[in-house]
C-alpha cells in the first residue's frame, strides 16, 4: 500500500474519534495490553512525562519538549489530534514519523491487530511507543487522549505526571461535574511519582489531594507556587513574561491564555530538574522561545497574515474560548470577521454566548461526520442578534471573509480542532 492507502484503511477499518466521534471511545485497556505485550513493553524502553487536562495539554507537551531538545535530550512526542497529517501525532526531535514506518507497521502487523478490533487511538499509541523505543529516545512527552484512567496512554509510569486544569468537556465519558472529571483526570497519578497541576478549582483540588496522598505521591500547584510576575503581548505575537527565577522571558506562542500554560510548564521543568534532568535556564528560554520551529506546534493563536490579519486557533471548549473571547474582543481593527464552526459534543451554546457581538460571522463545518451543520450554528445565533452568513465548507467561507475584509480588518478561525485542521489544509 501507498501511505495514503494505508491512512485511509487506518481510517476507515478501525474507528477514529477525530471522524466520527463517541462510537470510536473504547473504554477499557484491554486492547492497549494486548498491543503492548505483543510489542514487548517497548514504553519501559525510556523515560515518559505524562500529560493530561482539559485545556493547554496540547501547547504544555510541545513546549517541554522543546526544552527537553534545547537540553541536548532525544526526545518523543506523542500527540493528538493531528492538524494536517496524521504523522504529526508521533515525532522525535520535531521530525515527523516516517511514512515508511507508517506503512511497514500496518502491513507487518495487521494480522495480529485486525482480530483484536482496536480503536485508532489504540493502533496509534501502541505504533508510536514502538517507534520511541526503536529510535532510542531518551524521554518521550505523552499527551493523554481522553480523559486519564481509562486512556490508553495510560500504561506507562512516567518521572512527571501533570494535569493542566478542568473544566466541561466530553463529559458522556467524563462525568457532568468538575469533581467527576478531575477523577477521570486523576488517574493518570502514580504511586509515588510527583504530579504537576496547573490550575484548580474548590471542585478539584480535594480531588487531586486526595489521590496523591492515596498514592503517596508529591503534589505540586503550580498557581500557588507561581512564578511568572507579569506577562505582556508583543508585537510579533508572542508575549514576554518577567518570571521569578528566569528574569525576562520570550514565549513563541501568543494567546492569552498560555500564561497560565507557562506558569505550569515552568513549575514542571522546576520539578524535573529535581529529579535529574539536566536543564538549564537557557534551555527553558530557548525552548520556549522556540516552540513551533522545534516540534512543528500550530493552531495555537497562530498568525497566518498581517494585512488583513489573520490568526486561527484550536480552542474548542467553553474553558478555552473564556481567554478566546477575551483576546477577540482586545482586538485592534476597522472590522472583525469570524470563521466558525463547531462539533456536536460541545457546549456550543455556552461557546457562542461569549462570541464578540461586533464581528461579522462565516459560518461553516468542518469535514467530520461529528460537525454541527452550519444552518443550526446560524438557527442558535439568532437569539445572539449575530450577524452572519452560511458557508458549505471552511475554505469557501474563510475565502469570502478575506474578499471582504479590508487590510485594517481582523480574521479570525476557529471554533473547533477541526476548523483550523481543514483551514490549514485547504486555506494556505
Amino acid at each position: 500500500m501507498t501511505y495514503e492507502e494505508t491512512i485511509e484503511y487506518l481510517y476507515n477499518s478501525v474507528p477514529m474519534f477525530q471522524k466520527v466521534g463517541a462510537v470510536a471511545y473504547k473504554e477499557g485497556l484491554h486492547n492497549t495490553l494486548e498491543l503492548d505485550r505483543h510489542f514487548g513493553h517497548p514504553h519501559q524502553n525510556f523515560k515518559t512525562i505524562h500529560i493530561a487536562g482539559t485545556n493547554g495539554k496540547g501547547s504544555c507537551s510541545h513546549t517541554i519538549a522543546s526544552i527537553l531538545q534545547s537540553a541536548g535530550y532525544k526526545v518523543g512526542l506523542y500527540t493528538s489530534p493531528h492538524l494536517k497529517d496524521f504523522r504529526e501525532r508521533i515525532r522525535v526531535n520535531g521530525e515527523c514519523v516516517s511514512k515508511e514506518y507508517v506503512i511497514d507497521f500496518v502491513e507487518n502487523e495487521r494480522h495480529f491487530f485486525e482480530p483484536l478490533h482496536p480503536s485508532f487511538f489504540e493502533l496509534t499509541t501502541a505504533m508510536a511507543f514502538k517507534y520511541f523505543a526503536e529510535q532510542g529516545v531518551d524521554i518521550a512527552v505523552i499527551e493523554v487522549g481522553l480523559g486519564g484512567r481509562l486512556d490508553c496512554t495510560n500504561i506507562i509510569t512516567p518521572i512527571l505526571s501533570i494535569i493542566t486544569n478542568i473544566s466541561f468537556d466530553h463529559t458522556q465519558f467524563l462525568g457532568n461535574t468538575l469533581e467527576a472529571i478531575a477523577r477521570e483526570k486523576a488517574g493518570i497519578i502514580k504511586e509515588g511519582i510527583p504530579v504537576v497541576v496547573g490550575e484548580t478549582t474548590e471542585e478539584t483540588l480535594p480531588v487531586f489531594c486526595d489521590t496523591a496522598k492515596q498514592k503517596h505521591s508529591k503534589i505540586y500547584l503550580a498557581e500557588k507556587d507561581k512564578e511568572i510576575i507579569s506577562s505582556k503581548a508583543l508585537a510579533d505575537g508572542g508575549i514576554e513574561y518577567e518570571t521569578i527565577s528566569l528574569g525576562n522571558i520570550k514565549g513563541e506562542l501568543g494567546g492569552i491564555y498560555q500564561e497560565k500554560n507557562t506558569n505550569t510548564i515552568l513549575c514542571a521543568v522546576k520539578v524535573l530538574a529535581e529529579s535529574g534532568i539536566n536543564i538549564s535556564g537557557a534551555n527553558i528560554k530557548e525552548g520556549i522561545g522556540h516552540v513551533s520551529e522545534l516540534t512543528g506546534l500550530q493552531g495555537r493563536w497562530q498568525k497566518i497574515m498581517d494585512a488583513p490579519k489573520v490568526v486561527c486557533d484550536t480552542g474548542h471548549n467553553v474553558g478555552g474560548w473564556q481567554y478566546i473571547s477575551k483576546q477577540l474582543n482586545m482586538q485592534q481593527c476597522r472590522k472583525m470577521r469570524i470563521v466558525f464552526g463547531m462539533v456536536d459534543d460541545k457546549d456550543i451554546q455556552t461557546v457562542m454566548s461569549l462570541l464578540p457581538q461586533k464581528a461579522i460571522y462565516y459560518f461553516t463545518h468542518a469535514n467530520t461526520k461529528r460537525a454541527i451543520d452550519e444552518n443550526k450554528i446560524k438557527e442558535i445565533s439568532e437569539s445572539l442578534n449575530l450577524e452572519a452568513t452560511c458557508y458549505p465548507d471552511v475554505a469557501t467561507a474563510y475565502n469570502k471573509a478575506l474578499a471582504e475584509a479590508d487590510r485594517d480588518d481582523f480574521i479570525f478561525v476557529g471554533g473547533s480542532s477541526y476548523i483550523v485542521a481543514d483551514f490549514l489544509n485547504d486555506c494556505l
